[in-house]
């Protein structure tokens, strides 16, 4: 078998540190590129692929509070649910609406976590009444009727936990209703992008979108842990017959657009393969076995 071995890494990559993901190779002199095909021998690469962001336009939702409705925006990140919720937190002491026991615990009235029994994100909101206990820390000026707050959750953001857009709970922020909770009416999908795919600028697939997808990759490690992958097979595909000078690989995401990867640290290492003399050393191969 004829092969030849292209390797990438951060040195091909276009714009360093923005967005990371387009890489080009240079041949040394244009090559005539007819009856070949390419593939992935092996990828090395660190997870670090936002799940939240402003390019992903899923950051941000509401609350309402007594009238007032304040929107949280979260930073660019990877997230899980409990720092989603210690965000929330974290923005309800900013807002004045929270208070503190006679412990000095903090208490919160609104909490989003996981329901690992119902496959879900559950909402809670909890009722904040008129009057409070001796000793507690109060920040807002008791309401003349209790209420609960309520989340507000926007487009894109309601993928995130899993429930449909627009979605408000509890319905209604009076009369009080108490301590109530909701679960996620479909699969929360926390990670939108769980797996990438790296296209080829040679390649056209008919039977992939888009057409120069040569392989996929799904995470195998934590968030910001070094990810490896080694196809048991090479999985070769028909480039396009033509002079190359250069070869340009692309990442993109679930949705076909290309992702922002934050470490800029991957080696990428494909097999080009002269399909013609395979052809003819396999053909010689049965000649000489019918001999």
């Amino acid at each position: 078998m004829s092969v030849s071995t292209i390797i990438l890494n951060q040195n091909n990559i276009v714009n360093l540190n923005n967005g990371n993901n387009q890489l080009v190779f240079k041949f040394p002199n244009s090559v005539r590129l007819s009856n070949h095909a390419i593939a992935v021998s092996s990828i090395t690469m660190y997870y670090s692929w936002y799940n939240i962001s402003t390019a992903l336009q899923n950051n941000t939702f509401q609350y309402t509070w007594n009238g007032t409705t304040f929107t949280i925006t979260l930073p660019n990140g990877t997230y899980n649910i409990s720092d989603i919720n210690a965000f929330l937190q974290n923005q309800m002491i900013n807002n004045n609406t929270y208070a503190i026991d006679a412990s000095g615990n903090y208490v919160y009235y609104l909490e989003m976590k996981v329901n690992a029994v119902e496959y879900g994100i559950q909402l809670n909101s909890f009722e904040v009444p008129t009057s409070f206990p001796t000793g507690w820390t109060v920040p807002f000026t008791p309401p003349t009727t209790a209420f609960n707050p309520q989340f507000i959750i926007p487009s894109a953001f309601n993928q995130i936990i899993g429930y449909t857009v627009g979605y408000t709970f509890p319905s209604a922020p009076t009369p009080a209703v108490g301590n109530v909770s909701a679960i996620s009416s479909t699969a929360p999908e926390v990670q939108p992008n769980p797996v990438l795919f790296l296209t080829c600028s040679a390649i056209q697939n008919p039977y992939t979108i888009p057409s120069s997808i040569i392989y996929s990759i799904s995470p195998n490690a934590n968030v910001g842990d070094q990810i490896t992958f080694t196809p048991p097979q090479l999985i070769f595909n028909k480039i396009l017959e033509g002079t190359y000078d250069r070869l340009v690989l692309g990442w993109v995401g679930t949705n076909q657009q290309p992702i922002q990867i934050i470490d800029p640290n991957m080696v990428i290492t494909l097999e080009i393969r002269n399909t013609a003399q395979d052809l003819g050393q396999i053909t010689n191969a049965l000649l000489g076995t019918s001999k």
